[in-house]
Order: C-alpha cells, then structure tokens, then sequence
C-alpha cells in the first residue's frame, strides 16, 4: 500500500494549524477555524500538461459530511444515517478511520447519539482525540474510534458542528431561522459546559468561525465577536464591534464566515429550497435580488464593502467564499445562477478588481486550495437534463486561482450537488464528498 510516510509535518507558515487543533494538512473543516479552506503541510496537485484526474475509489452512504487528517497516512470519515430523520426517526452518527487508498473502514465508532439531522462537524484536537458534534450531542472519541465521553447539549436543535480556540476549549451553536440561539462552550477535559451558555441577540443559521480565542458568528441580520477567556471562563459579546449586514436592503441571511488577517468575507441570500425540491441549488433561490459578498474589517467593523456577486436575481448561496490571503484573491460564486467570480483585493484600499469570471459553471459546496500551486479543488454540477437529456450531475473540476482556467475535470456519478466538506489527501490525490457518495481523487 502506497501510504504517507511518517514523518514530522512542516506546516506552512502562510497558513499554520490552529493552536487548538491536532498539527496536520487537515484536522478540521475548511482546513481550520478560519475557513480559509487552505492547505498547510502537503504540496499542490500540481496538475501539468497532458495529466488529468482519476478516480481511484468511490464509495456510497447515506450521508456523507467531511473527511479529515491526523498522522500522516490516517483519513478520518464522518457520515449520518439521513434516511432515519425522513422517517421521524432520531439520527446517529458515525466515524471511521480509512484505509486511506480504498475507502474502506479500518476502525468504527459505536453508532453515535444525534438527533434532528443537519450537516454537523468533527475535528482532530491538539490533545489526539475526535470531537464530533451532530444533533444535539458532542462526542469525544480516541484515535481507534472509540467512544471517551459524550455532553448532551442544552437546545433541542441540530448543531451545526463546532471550532476550537486557540486555548483548546470547543465552542458550538444550533442552526436556527427563528428563535433562540444559544452559544456553548466545552471544557474538551471534561465535556461540560466551561460557562454559562449564551443567548446570541439574534438565531443564526451559519457555522461559526474563530481566529485566536475570538468567535465569529452571522446572525440572520448582523455579524457578531465574541471572546473566550479561559482564566475566568467567560464568553464575553463584544459590543463595539458588530455589522448589520441587512439593513433595509431586503437581502436574506448570510452563511459561514471566512477570516484572513484584518478581514471577514462572507455571503448573504442564504435561503434557498435546496433538498426541499430540486437535487441542486440551481434555481433554487428563494429572494428575488442577487446575491452579495460582504467584507467587514476586524478592527472597525463601521469599515465594511458590500458587493454584488454577478447581479442576476434570484441568487442564492449555502457556503463560504474563498479569501487567498497570500495572493490577495477573493473568488465568490452565485450557486443558484451557476457563476463564480473572482477579483483581486487591495489591501490597502480594499477595492477588488475582476480578475476572471465563469458562467455556466455550478459551484456550489466548501472548497480545498492549494496555496504553493495556485489550485482549487472544487466541482461543477450540470443539470441532470442536459443536452440531448444526458445526467451529467457533478464534476470534479481543478481551477487556477489567478486565470480561472481549468487544469482537470473528472465526472463523478454524484446527482445531488455536493454542500458538504471535501478533504486533501496524503499522495497527490483528495477526497471528494458528495452527499451520497465518498470519492477518492488522483492525478493521473
């Protein structure tokens, strides 16, 4: 078998593991509580002339949710039985540990108690150990998947993953349109309740997003900070700073925030009908204006850019932009209206410039980049009635981040458009993860 060698990881310092997390390419979602989605450890594809992508392995599941690294050479898969909440049933959720080239299970957790289905999250922490949020529960588990400790967390309401800080303490919160939103933060050593849960002003559907010890979170209307002190154990709402990022624009609630050095990125227009009734986000916008990407600065949030992504109405989003700190690149996407655009920021002015823009091409879920190469991994779904009624569905697509030009594309198989959380592998290779289905992606 063709696995990692063990050896001692050097982490780039463009984008270093989060202190909380366990020192890998990809201990959490988005690569890190920053959701810069970017990689850190391993080199790019590095896709040249006359090479492609292939697919090495696939795999079905009821529903997939993300995959992660720990050692070099050790995938992790979290995936939820979807079918039992169709049925009114309560959900589990499941981890195993991979063999990393087939896909196929090596170690198993016990079937894990959840509740309400949505898309939950788990991660590798600094201490070795799984944490798994799904439902209303989070699980500790140890490297061979088996269960250390479980908190039965205070709302009724799907939980939609979690962050660690810098100071190893695990924060969460439910997604909810309307009413109360709680902010909870574990003691990972215990796995109770560090504080007295917090009642955000407002719900919140987005994932949170942290950077240090501070916590990030879009309300339906405004963005808000919180801080973690671990001395005192208090989580503390910073009222100087906050956006509105509605106002009276009529514009809908924003998704998951992503955080470089002195900015936050996100998009609005998140409602959409998405698994209600169609198997894409195409078309499927509920709001009848565009779509918009909003920077707000971390020092002043009075200093803030709102921009539309391409200006077709109807536009809709489910996941985060992608913000390339070190080329200053910020590339958005229209889910509904199959756009991605892309812009260079200044820095210093904070005025973007179009580098490149991609019509007909549905983007859709959470992305891997690859800073050394200038590559995102992303997919494209088509229409399933395409010309001459072909199912084309989705496919796996490596794009340039300065041009935008495409250096592969494999179809997949998948004819539910993928929202969930891609992973990078250890040989040149990722791992895709679409709803229903796990694929393990080479250079070839």
């Amino acid at each position: 078998m063709n696995t990692a060698t063990k050896h001692n990881l050097q982490l780039d310092s463009n984008y270093p593991a989060a202190t909380g997390y366990y020192p890998s390419p990809w201990s959490g979602e988005d690569g890190g509580p920053q959701r810069l989605q970017a990689v850190s450890g391993l080199p790019g594809l590095n896709i040249q002339a006359g090479e492609g992508l292939r697919i090495e392995a696939s795999r079905r599941l009821s529903t997939g949710n993300m995959v992660v690294l720990r050692e070099p050479g050790e995938v992790y898969l979290m995936h939820v039985d979807t079918l039992r909440d169709k049925l009114g049933l309560h959900c589990y959720s499941h981890v195993e540990k991979l063999d990393p080239e087939t896909l196929k299970p090596v170690k198993k957790s016990p079937r894990l108690p959840g509740g309400s289905w949505w898309p939950g999250g788990f991660c590798a922490h600094r201490n070795g150990d799984l944490y798994v949020t799904f439902g209303r529960w989070t699980h500790r588990l140890n490297p061979d998947c088996e269960l250390v400790a479980s908190y039965r967390l205070p709302q009724d309401l799907p939980y939609n993953s979690h962050v660690i800080l810098d100071n190893g303490f695990i924060v969460t919160k439910p997604i909810a349109s309307e009413g109360s939103t709680s902010i909870v933060v574990l003691d990972p050593d215990t796995m109770r309740e560090a504080c007295t849960h917090t009642i955000m002003p407002e719900p919140s559907i987005s994932r949170l997003s942290a950077r240090g010890n501070h916590v990030y979170v879009t309300g339906v209307t405004t963005i808000y900070r919180y801080e973690f002190n671990a001395d005192t154990r208090t989580l503390s709402l910073d009222k100087n700073w906050s956006l509105d990022y509605i106002g009276d624009s009529g514009q809908e609630y924003a998704w998951d925030p992503v955080l470089d050095g002195g900015n936050i990125w996100f998009m609005d227009n998140g409602r959409h009908r998405m698994g209600r009734t169609s198997l894409s986000l195409l078309g499927a916008g509920v709001n009848p204006t565009p779509n918009n990407v909003i920077r707000v600065s971390a020092e002043d949030a009075g200093d803030y850019d709102i921009t539309p992504v391409c200006g077709l109405p109807g536009g809709t989003v489910t996941n985060p932009p992608l913000y390339c700190e070190q080329r200053n690149i910020l590339v958005a996407f229209d889910s509904a209206n199959s756009v991605v655009r892309a812009w260079r920021h200044d820095p210093d002015t904070n005025a973007l410039d179009e580098l490149w823009k991609r019509e007909n091409f549905g983007m859709g879920g959470h992305t891997i980049y690859y800073q050394d190469t200038g590559e995102i991994v992303t997919a494209d779904y088509q229409s399933l009635k395409t010309l001459r009624g072909l199912r084309e569905g989705e496919n796996s697509v490596v794009l340039d981040i300065e041009t935008g030009e495409e250096k592969a594309r494999v179809p997949m198989g998948n004819y539910m458009q993928s929202a969930v959380f891609p992973c990078p592998g250890w040989n040149r290779d990722f791992y895709w993860l679409g709803l229903d289905r796990l694929t393990r992606i080479s250079v070839a």
